[in-house]
C-alpha cells in the first residue's frame, strides 16, 4: 500500500471547478500515507482491550477495523486514481467517502464507549485519551474536505462528552462530584481539538494558495521565455541570411576583383569584414544555445583521431593567431589517439579555447597544446601567456554573455556565449572542459574524453586516408573563415 502519485496535468487551485478534485485528491493522499500509522495505533488498542478488559470486545472491534480499513483503501484509492472529469463520478466518490468516514468514526467510538462502560464509572482514560488522539489525527489529516473534517469532529465530541454524561446520570453524582469535573474538563478539550483543526484549516488554505500564486508566476515566466526564444531564434534567422550576403560582397570587394583598393578604403573595408564575422559568430553562437537548451542540437558520433582533431582546429586558427603574432604549437607527430565524439562540434571547442589564447596572449609569444592519456581518459591541454585566469572564477567564464570583469579584458570583444556552448557540448559527449591558472603568466585551458575501446578504433588505412579526406570535404572555404577570426568569446 505505497503512496499514490496524483496525475498532475490537472493542477488543483482553490478557485474553479479544480477546487473540489483538488480536496478530495489531497485528502486521499495524506489519508493513504498514514494507513501504516492507523494500523499500529488499532493494534496497539486492541491487544490492550483484549488483555484488560474483554477479548469478545477487541475480536468485534477487530473485525470493524478491517472491514473499515480495506473499504476506506478501495475509496481512496479510486478518488487517486480519478481524472476529476464527471460530475456523477466525483458525488459518488464523495458519497463513498462519507460511507467510509461513518464506518471509521462508529469503529472508533464502539472502542471507546465499549471500554468505558465495561470500566465503569471513573476516569475512563484509555477511552478518552483514544477518542482524544483521532480528534487531533483527524484535525491534522483530514482538514482537506471540510465535511468529513465536521462529521469526524462531531461524532468524537458526542462520545467525548456521552462517556462523562452517562457516569453522571448512572450514578447520580452532585455538582461537586468529581464525575461532574470530568464532564466540564470534556468540553475544554472539545474547544482545543476544534482550534486545532481551525489553525490546521486555515494553514492548508494558506499552502494552496500560495502554490497557486508560484504556478501563475512560473506560467507567466515560461510565456515569457518562450517568447523570448522565439524571438532571438527569428530573429537570429532573420538577419543571419543578409548578413551572410553582406560578408560575402564585402569580402569580394576586400579580394580586389573590382581592382585594386586604396588603402584608406580597403582600411574600412577591413573594418567591415571584422564586424559583420562579430555578428554572424553572435547569430550563430545564439542559434546554437537556443538548439542545446531545447535538446535539438545534433551530434555526429563518430570514432575520431585527437591528433587529426587538433591539427584540422590549428589550421583554422592559425591565420588568427598570426595577424596577433601568436604561435600556435603542438607537435602533430604524437601516434593517433581515438575517442568517440563529434568532429565538427568538438572543433568547435577547440576554436573557442585556441582564439580565446591567441587573443589574451601577448605578441611574440606561444601557445602550447599538448595531449595526455591517463586511465581511460584523454586530455587537451592548451596553455597560453596571457592574463591568467583565477580558477575562482569559472562560474563567470562558463556562463552566458559574461566578461571576466578585468581592465585587461575589456580591450577584446566577444559574445561571451563561446565557452557556456563548449561546457554544454563537452556535457553531451559525456566530457569536461575547465582551466587551471599558470605558475607562470597565463592559463592552461583543457578538455578531457573517454578513450575509445581498442574494438571500436577504424582501420590504419581509413584512419589516414578516407577519414581524413572526408573530413577536409565536411569543412568549407566558409566554414573555415568563420572560425578563423570569430569564435572567440
Amino acid at each position: 500500500m505505497g503512496r499514490e502519485i496524483r496525475n498532475v496535468s490537472q493542477p488543483c487551485t482553490l478557485t474553479g471547478e479544480g477546487d473540489f478534485m483538488c480536496q478530495l485528491k489531497d485528502f486521499a493522499d495524506a489519508t493513504i500515507q498514514s494507513i501504516t500509522q492507523r494500523v499500529v495505533t488499532y493494534t496497539a488498542a486492541l491487544v490492550l482491550a483484549g488483555f484488560y478488559y474483554s477479548v469478545q470486545l477487541a475480536m468485534a472491534n477487530a473485525v470493524l477495523v478491517i472491514v473499515s480499513e480495506i473499504y476506506d483503501y478501495s475509496v481512496l484509492r479510486r478518488i487517486v486514481r480519478w481524472d476529476g472529469k464527471g460530475a456523477k463520478t466525483a458525488r459518488s466518490l464523495y458519497i463513498q467517502l462519507m460511507v467510509a468516514t461513518v464506518i471509521s468514526a462508529i469503529n472508533i467510538i464502539f472502542y471507546a464507549i465499549g471500554i468505558a462502560l465495561i470500566q465503569g464509572p471513573g476516569s475512563h482514560f484509555i477511552s478518552l485519551f483514544f477518542l482524544f488522539s483521532a480528534a487531533i489525527f483527524a484535525a491534522m489529516s483530514n482538514h482537506q474536505v471540510m465535511s468529513v473534517l465536521v462529521l469526524r469532529l462531531t461524532a468524537y465530541g458526542l462520545a467525548f462528552v456521552f462517556i462523562p454524561v452517562y457516569d453522571v446520570y448512572t450514578t447520580g453524582a452532585g455538582i461537586h462530584s468529581e464525575l461532574w469535573a470530568q464532564l466540564f474538563a470534556s468540553f475544554f478539550v472539545l474547544y482545543f481539538v476544534v482550534d486545532c483543526s481551525r489553525i490546521h484549516r486555515a494553514l492548508y488554505r494558506q499552502s494552496k494558495l500560495q502554490l497557486d500564486e508560484l504556478r501563475d508566476q512560473q506560467k507567466t515566466t515560461t510565456d515569457a521565455l518562450r517568447i523570448k526564444t522565439d524571438f532571438l531564434s527569428t530573429m537570429s534567422h532573420e538577419l543571419r541570411t543578409p548578413l551572410t550576403s553582406i560578408r560575402g560582397s564585402i569580402d569580394i570587394i576586400g579580394s580586389g576583383h573590382f581592382g585594386e583598393l586604396p588603402d584608406r578604403i580597403r582600411s574600412v573595408v577591413s573594418i567591415a569584414q571584422r564586424n559583420c564575422g562579430i555578428l554572424i559568430t553572435l547569430i550563430n553562437d545564439i542559434l546554437d544555445l537556443q538548439k542545446i537548451e531545447f535538446g535539438n542540437m545534433n551530434y555526429n558520433m563518430e570514432k575520431l583521431d585527437i591528433v587529426d582533431l587538433i591539427n584540422h582546429s590549428i589550421s583554422v586558427n592559425a591565420p588568427y593567431a598570426d595577424q596577433l603574432g601568436v604561435t600556435l604549437d603542438f607537435d602533430g607527430k604524437s601516434k593517433p589517439v581515438f575517442v568517440h565524439g563529434d568532429f565538427q562540434r568538438l572543433s568547435q571547442v577547440l576554436s573557442n579555447i585556441l582564439s580565446n589564447a591567441a587573443k589574451f596572449s601577448p605578441r611574440d609569444s606561444t601557445v602550447k597544446i599538448t595531449v595526455f592519456e591517463h586511465v581511460g581518459r584523454i586530455r587537451i591541454s592548451v596553455r597560453d601567456t596571457g592574463i591568467g585566469l583565477e580558477e575562482s572564477e569559472a562560474p563567470k567564464v562558463f556562463d552566458r554573455f559574461s566578461q571576466i570583469d578585468a581592465s585587461e579584458s575589456r580591450n577584446f570583444s566577444g559574445t561571451g556565449l563561446g565557452m557556456n556552448i563548449s561546457r554544454r557540448i563537452m556535457e553531451a559527449h559525456d566530457g569536461l572542459i575547465g582551466y587551471t591558472k599558470n605558475s607562470g603568466p597565463g592559463t592552461t585551458f583543457f578538455v578531457e574524453l573517454d578513450k575509445a575501446r581498442q574494438s571500436e578504433v577504424l582501420p590504419p588505412s581509413l584512419q589516414i586516408d578516407d577519414l581524413s579526406a572526408s573530413r577536409l570535404n565536411h569543412f568549407t572555404a566558409r566554414s573555415a573563415a568563420r572560425q578563423v577570426k570569430d569564435t572567440a568569446s
